[in-house]
């Protein structure tokens, strides 16, 4: 079962009662998020998370189908150490993630993705947490995100284009790759 979250302190989440660097997040539009890193091998709350998208945000996730992850497709989405970082985001009165969002970072650049729950979808959560993984880069010296997108996935241009400065777009087979400046 993914963690509990207790919105009553936001230094206290899950069972642990302990995590460090966790924060709230007010988005513009759209509920107050409880953010906190991933911690190492959560293969839970990254399965919480892939079980709460439709078949059609799985597809623009995995840019193609992808009715299910195999064991190991979970162990790598949830393994956390020095090139590879990841945020959980939960909305109050919820006890379930709604969001995650990730880096794999290669020197000063870094590649993210990020997947939001159907049901809130639309509301700021992707673009707050897509900011606040950005702004962690930007602390850890990243200067440059790349991200890869199905062509008909308008969404996550846009969202890319709220939180960085896109520098390129180019279509890769069915795929945009996007490159953006963060620094």
């Amino acid at each position: 079962m993914p963690e509990r979250v207790d919105f009553s302190n936001p230094h206290k989440v899950g069972f642990s009662n302990s995590l460090v660097h966790t924060r709230i997040l007010k988005p513009k539009r759209g509920p107050t998020l409880l953010v906190r890193p991933l911690r190492h091998g959560d293969v839970r709350t990254v399965m919480a998370v892939f079980e709460r998208l439709g078949e059609g945000s799985r597809r623009a996730r995995f840019d193609g189908p992808k009715p299910c992850l195999s064991a190991a497709e979970l162990r790598q989405l949830a393994s956390v150490d020095k090139t590879h970082h990841a945020l959980v985001a939960y909305v109050e009165g919820d006890p379930l993630p709604v969001a995650i969002a990730r880096l794999v970072r290669d020197g000063r650049t870094a590649e993210i993705a990020f997947a939001v729950a159907d049901e809130y979808q639309h509301r700021g959560i992707g673009s707050a947490l897509a900011a606040e993984l950005i702004a962690d880069a930007r602390a850890a010296g990243i200067t440059e995100i790349t991200a890869l997108a199905s062509s008909d996935n308008p969404a996550a241009v846009a969202l890319l284009r709220r939180t960085a400065k896109v520098l390129d777009i180019r279509l890769e087979g069915p795929e945009l790759s996007i490159r953006a400046a963060i620094a």
